[in-house]
């Protein structure tokens, strides 16, 4: 039997992605309104992809063929006029516009080549073009795609090519992978929030999570490739050092591997899970294998936060400083911060929250809470994944 050594494996990249297949889906948030967050596990029998907790997985999605076919109508086309698409193949205009185009959010070539179209009728676009316009740009743009622009000025003229060269190729999304191939061989396990929302009288949803979601079955081709995150590892089975993991929603995903993980090599070391939802009923991710971990003692403690099961919204931020003096007892311990989730509210809220418990319970300044979380980081004890 020859041992498979990294250097041989397959190298599963960009350009010479994996096509795997979506074997198994569950909907985790089942009879929550608000919200779909889904469960999906793909196959990756004999193809000798590799990755470690912490990585994520880059899918190539496809836009919603409806979408689509909605800007060949507005644009007057056939959808089998032959264009070169962004990866410089030579493909019917439809076909580029669903796999290799970004068909959503205006950017700004499509954006510059709309305003010399229309003149003085879009004015009020060029201006917000201008490079000191960019905040007024980003709100105007808010909840608007392409479709709603081609709309607004109907009578602008486009060749099949032209559109095509002013639109942005379809870039890949990237998931926190939520297993562990110890725990699960040839298995890439995914959790994915349903994006999708109301805006100027349309509903727009998310490309790559409506299209696993809502467009796929076991049959379709998942291509994919790992981007490895380094900065985001757990320490070595061995070493006691105590873990806390704080990732609310789908910032959960590498949690999870990061306990199948810890599971499968009987890691030393105490661990601490925060989690948030909006209602604990429907949304606790994945609480049963919580209760197992607990049960064995792979997990140590579990703390949960639900923003709408009451009247005063509670996120992780306040059951951080709720916990406050237990969990600069673990810091003092030595033990690591790992925060996965949204980057523009729950990571700074969260990074508040450390600096205050621990000026409040290490008894330090402003500016010494600030040294201390700046040492942790230093010390790698401080690392997020955040989006």
């Amino acid at each position: 039997m020859s041992l498979e050594t990294p250097s041989s494996r397959p190298a599963f990249n960009r350009k010479n992605p994996l096509v795997a297949k979506i074997a198994r889906r569950k909907l985790l948030t089942e009879g929550c309104k608000e919200k779909e967050t889904w469960h999906f596990e793909l196959d990756l029998q004999g193809s000798g992809m590799d990755f470690l907790p912490g990585d994520s997985l880059a899918l190539f999605a496809h836009n919603d063929p409806a979408l689509a076919d909605e800007i060949l109508a507005a644009l007057g086309f056939s959808g089998d006029e032959t264009v070169t698409d962004p990866n410089k193949q030579e493909v019917p205009v439809r076909q580029a516009l669903i796999e290799s185009c970004s068909i959503t959010a205006p950017e700004k070539k499509f954006l510059t080549t709309l305003t010399e179209k229309a003149g003085e009728s879009a004015s009020d676009i060029a201006t917000l073009l201008q490079p000191d316009h960019k905040d007024a740009l980003s709100n105007y743009l808010w909840g608007l795609e392409i479709i709603d622009l081609l709309k607004k000025f109907p009578s602008l003229e486009w060749t099949p090519q032209e559109f095509v060269s002013v639109l942005k190729k379809l870039n890949v999304r990237l998931y926190s992978i939520a297993s562990s191939l110890k725990a699960k061989p040839n298995e890439c396990h995914l959790t994915v929030a349903l994006v999708q929302y109301e805006s100027h009288g349309r509903t727009r949803r998310g490309v790559c999570s409506s299209w696993i979601a809502q467009r796929t079955d076991e049959s379709t081709p998942a291509p994919c490739f790992i981007t490895p995150g380094k900065g985001f590892r757990l320490p070595e089975p061995e070493e006691d050092i105590p873990v806390i993991m704080i990732g609310p929603g789908t910032g959960i995903a590498p949690f999870r591997a990061f306990l199948q993980e810890r599971d499968a090599t009987n890691a030393k070391g105490k661990t601490w899970l925060f989690f948030g939802e909006i209602h604990e009923q429907t949304c606790f991710l994945y609480s049963d294998e919580w209760d197992d971990y607990l049960a064995k003692g792979v997990l140590n403690k579990v703390t949960t936060a639900w923003s709408r099961d009451q009247a005063e919204k509670v996120y992780v931020q306040h059951k951080i400083v709720e916990h406050g003096a237990e969990l600069w007892s673990w810091l003092e311990q030595g033990a690591i911060v790992y925060v996965c989730g949204d980057a523009e509210r729950m990571a700074p809220d969260v990074d508040k929250a450390l600096h205050d418990i621990i000026a409040a319970h290490g008894g330090k300044s402003e500016e010494e809470s600030a040294a201390y979380v700046e040492q942790m980081r230093k010390d790698k004890r401080y690392r997020r994944d955040v989006y």
